[in-house]
């Protein structure tokens, strides 16, 4: 969680929550690190954020990274920087572009930062947006873009997690459906499965289990659905609405190695799939 003075904020008038507060101008900050058992393990002082920023994520060594949604071209054709790496005391390491309309961030294991991206990225002008996923290394070298076409043609990305090291997954919806496209870093080989849950928010997957989460947007509820993997297709085996301390908002959701982080108010909420 990274943790800002609300002071040098200002809100959108068309997003609700959190993630309707940015700041337009670099601004300090500090990232709170969350250990299993939902305490903060450590914080760390980060200087000078550039602005807009919209995601973080988590890379090898107590490193992390964070993201702004948005980059754009100048006259010359460069895409500015919008993901900026820092090492574990808040140290900015490097700065580079991944990609246009990022919608979702996802830090591997191994150093791998693997990308979901929105429609005006998809059919915008940078070559990995427009691949609708996308994989990174932390020097900022597109190292994965889909091999074959989606369903459809996918518009919009919606989450994703890690599974240990051998596993990342996207999920996405397009004109058909919601989908799941689950990651090989080691050889990049993609297999997508359809989605038994819409509008998803949170997922994180523990071998063929699978916990989904839906927002009840701005409210303290969620709603998960746990499904199975049988057979190569997802079944959904049970679906409860819970309560949360605290609203659950666009990007709540952090899915890591089977477990699902909900971003509750000032809150995390642990769940296991």
């Amino acid at each position: 969680m990274v943790r800002v003075d609300g002071r040098g904020l200002k809100r959108s008038d068309s997003i609700a929550g959190w993630v309707g507060w940015g700041a337009p101008e670099p601004f300090d900050a500090e990232l709170e690190v969350f250990g299993a058992d939902g305490r903060v393990r450590r914080r760390v002082a980060v200087r000078g954020v550039p602005p807009h920023i919209s995601h973080v994520a988590l890379l090898p060594g107590d490193r992390f990274l964070l993201v702004s949604g948005r980059s754009r071209q100048d006259r010359h054709g460069r895409w500015a920087d919008n993901a900026y790496v820092y090492d574990r005391d808040g140290r900015r390491e490097g700065a580079f572009c991944i990609g246009d309309d990022v919608q979702v961030v996802v830090g591997g294991r191994r150093g791998g930062i693997w990308t979901a991206y929105g429609d005006e990225g998809i059919f915008g002008h940078h070559p990995e947006s427009r691949g609708a996923l996308a994989g990174w290394n932390s020097l900022g070298d597109a190292v994965w873009t889909p091999r074959t076409p989606f369903p459809a043609g996918p518009v919009h990305g919606l989450t994703g997690c890690t599974e240990g090291d051998d596993r990342v997954w996207l999920a996405w919806y397009c004109r058909e459906g919601t989908y799941l496209s689950r990651i090989t870093p080691s050889t990049g080989e993609v297999t997508t499965f359809r989605s038994p849950v819409t509008k998803i928010d949170g997922l994180a997957v523990r071998g063929d289990r699978f916990v989904f989460s839906r927002r009840d947007h701005g409210r303290p509820a969620v709603t998960l659905t746990r499904a199975r993997l049988v057979g190569g297709a997802l079944e959904v085996v049970a679906e409860e609405r819970v309560a949360v301390p605290g609203p659950v908002v666009l990007r709540c959701g952090q899915g890591r190695d089977g477990v699902l982080w909900l971003r509750a108010g000032d809150s995390w909420v642990r769940v296991e799939a």
